[in-house]
């Protein structure tokens, strides 16, 4: 089994990002400063990450778990854009 520590590294620290991200979506209700756009594309090249590992029999890779996890939080941040945005038009009328 192949295992990158580099890519490891990379994995871990975009991921110590999205706590932050998340964090203050939450509590400011806004989604003033974000970009929809850019979460989809971060989504999508951690899914490409997850489809590689898959689709190249690294399905045991420990990186896998990373990629899932940054998944699961750039989700999250892509569901409460929608959420403060859904607040933000509520509050307007």
């Amino acid at each position: 089994m192949r295992f990158s520590i580099y890519e490891a590294i990379m994995l871990i620290c975009f991921g110590a990002a999205w706590p932050f991200s998340i964090a203050k979506a939450w509590r400011s209700r806004s989604s003033n400063g974000k970009s929809v756009l850019f979460l989809l594309i971060i989504w999508t090249g951690y899914i490409a990450g997850i489809l590689n590992k898959v689709t190249s029999d690294l399905c045991r890779d420990p990186v896998l778990i990373l990629y899932a996890l940054n998944t699961l939080m750039v989700s999250a941040d892509i569901a409460l854009f929608f959420r403060n945005r859904r607040l933000e038009n509520k509050h307007d009328h």
